[in-house]
């Protein structure tokens, strides 16, 4: 049977020959490949297979930036975690042929469970599962932020050491590499969060994308998180940048409705049952016994990333490179999350 091809892997025919080289044969022919929507980054789609699904990541089409869309990132940080207290897919086989799909990819596990993104998905749940979810959630990224390096084999995962600084460094890079217009309030955003910089902090293994979306949740009773995914951006650096990107995609109920437009997957968290911003960081804070006094910085450091991502992505959608729909409002977003990123350094003064 002839697969049809889809945008990222035009010739299933190929890959369905990798597959069975790969060892994976067991699985039986390849039947059906679909591109699983949502991400807008890396590539995630949905294998068929006679014996089963499994998910394989590639980067997504067009110009990638530098140090973006690692393939063995992922899949070595997927290898270290696997058996852990931090549920991921199990990695299968990874591919550094670029001819096979058009760029380097690896295939993983299928996990069956639910990703909560859009508020139909959220709606669906009672105030008590909402709680529940709520505080797995913090559990798990304090359960990331405790993982063993040593016995997980990622002692040399990253350099916690000037880990802001160099993120600070490295997304003006991908900002000036994928600009597309001025964008009012970049500069003095940069210039501010140089000048607030912390001192360099204890050094954790950091997912770099850790939101509830990026998770697939089983609603139980009682419920579970099934999975953590999207590992593109982890390392090793300051466990309290990734609770601020945490808190950043985190929405309270009276947030204004323009910023849930924009935050994907957010508005889910501002549904009756959810915590608030401000409890999950204090559970988080109860489970670490971490200091969140500075915390608003990190806050707004990750509204900078963020603007950053959503302008490469609006090149991305400028050049026909991305693959979906709504990229359209990636562009907009831009000055607004900019604009977010000063009020919340406004505040933590």
């Amino acid at each position: 049977m002839d697969v049809p091809g889809v945008p990222g892997i035009e010739e299933p025919a190929r890959l369905a020959k990798w597959l069975a080289q790969a060892g994976l044969a067991d699985l039986g022919d390849l039947r059906g490949v679909q591109l699983i929507l949502g991400g807008r980054s890396n590539l995630t789609y949905r294998l068929d297979l006679d014996g089963g699904r499994v998910v394989l990541r590639r980067p997504p089409l067009g110009h990638v930036l530098p140090t973006a869309h690692d393939m063995n990132r992922e899949y070595r940080v997927l290898t270290a975690l696997t058996d852990t207290v931090v549920p991921v897919p199990r990695p299968l086989a990874i591919c550094h042929d670029a001819e096979v799909v058009g760029a380097p990819f690896y295939v993983m596990q299928h996990v069956d469970g639910q990703v909560l993104r859009t508020l139909e998905d959220g709606e669906r749940l009672a105030e008590a599962q909402a709680a529940e979810l709520s505080d797995l959630l913090a559990s798990m990224l304090a359960a990331i932020h405790g993982v063993d390096l040593a016995a997980a084999g990622l002692s040399n995962f990253g350099r916690p050491e000037g880990y802001l600084a160099r993120q600070l460094a490295r997304w003006q890079r991908q900002w000036e590499l994928s600009c597309t217009r001025e964008v009012p309030g970049y500069d003095a955003l940069v210039a501010r969060l140089a000048a607030g910089l912390p001192a360099s902090a204890e050094g954790t293994l950091v997912h770099g994308d850790f939101r509830l979306d990026n998770t697939l949740v089983r609603l139980g009773p009682p419920a579970s998180i099934a999975a953590v995914v999207d590992w593109e951006m982890s390392t090793l650096g300051d466990p309290l940048a990734d609770l601020g990107l945490t808190l950043m995609y985190w929405a309270d109920a009276d947030d204004d409705p323009q910023w849930l437009e924009i935050n994907v997957g957010a508005a889910v968290t501002a549904l009756p049952g959810f915590y608030s911003r401000e409890r999950f960081a204090a559970r988080y804070a109860q489970l670490t016994g971490r200091d969140l006094s500075g915390i608003g910085y990190y806050i707004a450091f990750g509204h900078f990333k963020l603007a950053v991502v959503l302008e490469g992505i609006h090149a991305r959608f400028l050049a026909h490179q991305t693959v979906g729909e709504g990229f359209e409002r990636e562009g907009i977003a831009v000055p607004k999350v900019i604009e977010r990123a000063h009020n919340m350094l406004d505040l933590a003064r």
